[in-house]
């Protein structure tokens, strides 16, 4: 069974690139893909103060991880989202919808005081079944 968006009539749509629950049946391989930064491959961090450029350096990261594991972005059930300013909100969706497609993954996203790198403005994590 392929990845499928849960909708209910007794929820709200989501405001943003993401499903208020996703299902799959669990045949396949579960990866756990650790918080990706804007950290690139050679140390450097994108987009110092630039969110959006941040989000795709992440979601980069995010997609060259589960590719390395056999998988593609469309198999990514769950992301959480750790940010430094909510206000950046549509920004950080207009990035996330050029790499996520329906059915989106199921999403948290949550502000934060501190990250491990002060010039960080956003971290996300995420779940991929791969068949």
């Amino acid at each position: 069974m392929p990845k499928q968006q849960i909708r209910s009539d007794r929820l709200r749509q989501p405001s943003g690139v993401f499903s208020h629950a996703t299902t799959i049946e669990a045949q396949g391989r579960l990866v756990f893909i650790s918080g990706m930064t804007a950290r690139r491959a050679d140390g450097s961090i994108a987009g110092v103060g630039d969110i959006e450029t941040q989000t795709r350096q992440v979601c980069e990261n995010i997609k060259a991880a589960v590719e390395a594991a056999g998988g593609t972005m469309d198999d990514i059930c769950r992301v959480d989202v750790y940010i430094r300013n909510m206000e950046q909100f549509e920004a950080i969706h207009r990035v996330r919808h050029e790499y996520f497609r329906e059915p989106l993954p199921a999403s948290t996203m949550v502000e934060v005081v501190k990250m491990t790198h002060p010039d960080y403005l956003i971290e996300i994590s995420a779940i991929a079944v791969i068949p």
